[in-house]
């Protein structure tokens, strides 16, 4: 078995302040990168749990870097490094992709919650559906035929990925009570609880089917008021107003996604 692990430093228990994912509080930031390590060990620990013989590639997917890589899981491997581009080396020689220390995207709801950029943007759309990180992803492996399996995060955050994948395996370790308000596990059941969820996940891949429909896949970005378009624009693309802009790309790694 081979199964590629996305994470993100805003989704794992005991993380709820934006102060506690940024570089500027490097002290408050190192103790986010413990939590988010121990909950993608354990999910490697999941993984293993299933099949020993598990080839596990685990890609820190936060600008800035997620992972204490002291703290790594030994029969894992990172992605680490500047300049990596969708698909993330994830490709079809993989049987599942995982989510773990997912955020929801931007919206009314969801400790954390952003798209992409919590500065930037406020909302993508991919052929009129709005989608976060979980859903740009999630249909870029549909299209290499890659079934995502497990989400870990927050209760808004699972609930997003049920309305595209209604059979995903849900890990929720806290809830959300505001932007930067949440209720949460404890470090070491949040760790528990998602061992358990991603050996579930893995005894479930042939019943999970890839999230995917056919391209062209037309993306729409509009970005939060005083913000730029600029970053988008390229040959084709159609300018909504001054605040959105639209293109069509027949692959999906085109899209900046």
């Amino acid at each position: 078995m081979k199964v590629y692990v996305l994470t993100d430093l805003e989704g794992p228990a005991m993380v709820s302040t934006w102060a506690q994912t940024r570089d500027y509080a490097p002290g408050e930031k190192q103790r986010s990168e413990y939590f988010l390590t121990g909950e993608v060990n354990a999910c490697v620990d999941g993984i293993l749990d299933f099949d020993s013989a598990a080839e596990v590639i685990v890609w820190d997917g936060h600008g800035g870097g997620g992972i204490d890589e002291m703290e790594f899981h030994p029969q894992a491997k990172l992605i680490a490094g500047e300049g990596i581009k969708p698909p993330y080396f994830l490709d079809n020689s993989f049987d599942a992709l995982m989510f773990v220390g997912q955020h929801a995207m931007r919206g009314e709801r969801g400790t954390l919650c952003h798209t992409y950029s919590s500065t930037t943007v406020e909302y993508f759309k991919i052929n009129d559906i709005k989608m976060g990180e979980f859903g740009c992803r999630a249909l870029m492996a549909g299209t290499l035929g890659v079934p995502t399996v497990l989400v870990t995060g927050d209760d808004v955050t699972i609930a997003e990925a049920q309305d595209l994948v209604p059979n995903i395996v849900g890990a929720v370790v806290k809830w959300s009570l505001g932007q930067e308000l949440a209720l949460h596990l404890s470090h070491e059941a949040a760790c528990a609880l998602i061992r358990e969820k991603a050996h579930e996940a893995c005894s479930r891949i042939t019943e999970i089917k890839p999230y995917f429909f056919r391209g062209p896949y037309t993306f729409e970005a509009r970005v939060q008021e005083g913000c730029s378009i600029d970053w988008y624009l390229r040959p084709g693309a159609e300018i909504i107003d001054d605040r959105t802009v639209r293109f069509t790309e027949d692959d999906i790694c085109k899209l900046p996604i």
